[in-house]
């Protein structure tokens, strides 16, 4: 077995602490990745806080991970020594159904492995990156192209493939009018994204605070949802809306900005159902859709994308000790846009 030092959270109420993990020793397929720094996602929050239901504590989160091969199985082919790597939310799947087939492991039939608060084919329960290593099979860990530094990589095992993968489905491109409801960790990927891919790009954020910052990111324009006036200038005008924000708002008022045949996509999710008025859809044959993440080939795919097009996460470095402080910030709204913990603090 493998010892890696962590950061662990023995309960909802608790604080993190420093801790020892195992890691199993390497399978024919395995890769062993020194961990160099790990994205904290508001997913980790809502589960070290035990708002997505029962999780077996202690919990090590962190389900977006980069960092270095330090030794592979003995039949691994696609990946050696010194490589620069990344791995997401699932580090397995059944590989037999059809959807594992079709290259969606996020949609397993018989359920994908999370990265952490899962229990892999071992019966173990898995913990995630918040952590100095992990083992991986091969075929759950992407390459990290040499233009995006590992610790802007980090946050794109999430908050990038969980934007660009509804945005590549429902067809954001010339002459398509997208908006993203928040400019938070999720927004801010997908605005850079969509830009990229050559949409026209609104957000819709509570307040005017990050105008500066979301044009920049690369939208077009920018509309304070707390003015009652946006929802009537933009009623009818967009073919696609990505929802970013994992609280719970009136999605109903969000449809009625949707063109005939348009599509709101959620990605946030938020711990509280949301109320939908079938009749803000029926009334302009509109559809509202979820999306969860992204397949290994399709993560890959959005990696070289982001290489090709210069896109890496707004993020700000912190060390292990500051985790704590970072989920009060994340909830409180105040990072810019992804906290990034550097592992060599542990």
């Amino acid at each position: 077995m493998i010892t890696a030092k962590a950061r662990a959270i023995d309960g909802p109420n608790n604080t993190f602490r420093a801790a020892e993990i195992t890691r199993r020793d390497l399978d024919l397929h395995d890769v062993l990745i020194e961990i160099k720094y790990a994205g904290i996602c508001h997913s980790d929050i809502h589960t070290a806080h035990g708002e997505w239901g029962a999780v077996n504590y202690p919990l090590v989160p962190g389900h977006e991970i980069a960092g270095i091969v330090t030794d592979v199985g003995a039949e691994v082919t696609k990946y050696k020594v010194g490589d620069r790597v990344g791995v997401g939310c699932m580090v397995d799947s059944c590989g037999d159904c059809e959807n594992c087939h079709k290259g969606e492991e996020q949609f397993c039939l018989n359920g994908h492995v999370p990265t952490y608060a899962g229990v892999d084919k071992y019966g173990e329960p898995t913990q995630g990156g918040y952590s100095s290593h992990i083992v991986v099979t091969e075929n759950f860990v992407v390459r990290i192209p040499d233009n995006i530094e590992l610790d802007k990589a980090a946050p794109l095992l999430c908050a990038g493939i969980t934007t660009f993968s509804p945005l590549n489905r429902w067809g954001a491109g010339p002459g398509r009018k997208v908006a993203v409801i928040g400019l938070g960790g999720l927004g801010h990927m997908a605005v850079q994204i969509a830009h990229a891919m050559g949409a026209e790009v609104t957000v819709l954020s509570q307040t005017l605070n990050k105008k500066e910052d979301g044009l920049e990111l690369g939208a077009d324009h920018y509309y304070a949802t707390s003015d009652s006036g946006t929802f009537k200038k933009l009623a009818g005008h967009f073919d696609l809306i990505i929802n970013t924000v994992s609280a719970k708002i009136d999605i109903n008022a969000y449809f009625g900005l949707l063109t005939v045949d348009g599509t709101l996509v959620n990605v946030g999710a938020p711990a509280e159902p949301l109320s939908v008025n079938v009749f803000s859809l029926i009334g302009g044959r509109r559809s509202f859709a979820g999306s969860l993440i992204g397949g290994i080939r399709e993560t890959q795919e959005m990696l070289d994308f982001c290489a090709q097009h210069n896109i890496a996460s707004k993020i700000e470095v912190i060390s292990a000790d500051q985790i704590d402080e970072a989920y009060e910030r994340v909830l409180a709204s105040d990072v810019k846009y992804r906290f990034v913990i550097d592992i060599s603090t542990m």
